[in-house]
């Protein structure tokens, strides 16, 4: 252990002065770069057991004895403690992919992960990291204009949403809704629809607000056109709906 002494400065406050800190080694260069990989691939590791339907749920345990059952990649994280900085990058990352797209938030994070696998092995080759870096920037430009040749344009009108619904059934199967999966999906989309304007190509997710009621189950979910105020009757004879 580290010897050390309390001082005071002029205004009477302490602080502490620490011996040997010289004794104390700093990793830099390759070494630091491979702890920081090995702490990005033990959160993409954890993650990996759950992507996909066959995912495999995670039993969250807060703190304070709070239990949490999920396989949502976003919650995972969230709910995880993470002290690396690298690793809060990954937990940061599926964050930015929950809020841009709203799915894929574990994928991203396995994907991030087996870059950086790879990288390390280049890494030992002793490539530079910012040559790998520019090599993944090349591969990611060809990898998307690929996609764009094997695409399949999607057809839906306000009247057939049957193709809009399949894609949120998609993103819904991983989530606690699965067992009604089709209503919860059409209630989605309906409610997107609603508020999204289609010439300029854009959703203000924002106009639309979820409610959660104690007492009923999933199935009794619904669709408001509307503005629901949660307040209590001040009498019983007041409209319970104004159109």
């Amino acid at each position: 252990k580290g010897k050390m002494n309390v001082v005071f400065d002029e205004m009477g406050r302490p602080f502490i002065i620490l011996r040997e800190q010289a004794a104390k080694q700093r990793i830099q260069g390759i070494p630091a770069i491979k702890n920081h990989i090995m702490a990005a691939r033990s959160v993409a590791s954890t993650m990996k057991t759950s992507l996909g339907p066959k995912g495999m749920d995670k039993i969250m345990v807060s703190p304070d004895g709070d239990i949490t059952i999920t396989n949502d990649g976003a919650t995972i994280l969230d709910l995880m403690y993470v002290e690396n900085h690298i690793a809060k990058l990954m937990v940061e990352l599926s964050k930015s992919q929950d809020n841009e797209i709203g799915d894929g938030t574990t994928g991203v994070v396995v994907l991030a992960g087996a870059l950086l696998e790879q990288a390390e092995e280049l890494i030992e080759r002793g490539i530079h990291p910012l040559r790998i870096s520019a090599g993944y920037d090349t591969a990611c430009e060809m990898a998307t204009q690929y996609m764009k040749t094997v695409a399949e344009k999607v057809e839906w009108s306000e009247t057939n949403i049957e193709p809009l619904v399949k894609s949120a059934m998609t993103s819904l199967g991983s989530k606690i809704v699965n067992r009604h999966l089709r209503q919860i999906a059409e209630i989605c989309v309906k409610a997107v629809l609603a508020v999204a304007d289609l010439d300029r190509k854009d959703v203000n997710l924002d106009l639309i607000k979820v409610e959660g009621k104690v007492g009923a189950s999933l199935e009794d979910t619904k669709l408001v056109d509307g503005i629901v105020l949660d307040k209590a009757m001040s009498h019983h004879q007041m409209p319970k709906e104004v159109k």
